[in-house]
């Protein structure tokens, strides 16, 4: 799926890869990239720059930690991203439920 495709919600994908705890960049988008199937694997220059901005909106929260001898920093939700992702969720369904039923197989209203 081409990121294009995904304009808008970017960032409650990343707000729900966050949901089960702290993870570092590569691993959040790795996580979405399982949780679909591989059908939604953004390229890095996508992810980075969408958690800072999420950091800057306070929601989530960064914290720099050596492992292996590398640094690396690691996102968590913060309680803003929590409501957030909720927000998110509510808004997802809404706009599924809608597109659902202008692309579903019932025929449309003739127009005179």
């Amino acid at each position: 799926m081409r990121a294009e495709a995904l304009k808008g919600h970017l960032d409650g994908l990343l707000l729900a890869a966050l949901e089960d705890g702290p993870r570092h960049g590569y691993a959040v988008k790795e996580a979405l990239r399982e949780a679909t199937e591989g059908r939604i694997d953004l390229p890095t220059g996508t992810v980075y720059p969408a958690l800072h901005r999420l950091e800057r909106a306070g929601l989530i929260a960064g914290n720099w930690s050596v492992v292996g001898g590398r640094r690396r920093r690691s996102y968590e939700l913060t309680a803003a991203g929590r409501t957030a992702l909720s927000r998110e969720r509510t808004g997802w369904q809404e706009f599924a439920t809608a597109i659902t039923a202008a692309l579903g197989t019932r025929p449309w209203p003739a127009t005179s």
